[in-house]
């Protein structure tokens, strides 16, 4: 007698000889492996009684993971303050994070990717200050004398990544 059923992957039926009940086979039609189930694919399963302590238990560790998804959430939030202040950075003038952006384009016209990277994190929690700056830059007639021998359109390509960096 052989054993009929459907590939649970592509739902072609598939016959099986009877010794292999309860097996692991190909399918021939899209070669994914399926369990072959017994001669009588009718039979009720026989289960253990449900213990109410495994319930339980069951029930209190998914009360502890949702508690800790929770203060893991919370943990995210971001802190209370106007869009784009930093509580860490101090304070900075004009003109040393000028330095600072100079010295970030200088670094990526010359390849120095890793210094160039740094450079940019120290600039980022001084967004909106660093974004007025790199606009001045880009809208400058005359570029700064340590950018001037990079062609306009690299540094214009330099100025908009770390824009949209800090952005």
């Amino acid at each position: 007698m052989a054993i009929i059923f459907h590939c649970e992957h592509c739902g072609k039926k598939i016959e099986a000889s009877d010794n292999t009940g309860g097996k692991w086979g190909k399918c021939p039609a899209c070669h994914n492996k399926v369990y072959v189930p017994g001669l009588s694919a009718d039979e009720d399963l026989k289960l253990a009684p449900i213990d109410a302590t495994d319930l339980e238990e069951q029930k209190q560790l998914m009360d502890e993971t949702h508690k800790l998804t929770q203060e893991i959430l919370l943990e995210r939030e971001v802190p209370d303050g106007p869009p784009g202040a930093a509580a860490s950075a101090p304070e900075i003038s004009d003109k040393e994070l000028t330095k600072n952006i100079i010295v970030y384009l200088r670094l990526m016209a010359d390849g120095e990717l890793d210094e160039a990277q740094r450079t940019a994190d120290s600039i980022a929690p001084y967004g909106p200050q660093a974004v007025e700056i790199l606009d001045r830059i880009a809208l400058s007639e005359m570029p700064e004398p340590e950018l001037a021998d990079i062609p306009q359109q690299v540094l214009s390509g330099f100025i908009r990544n770390l824009r949209t960096r800090i952005s």
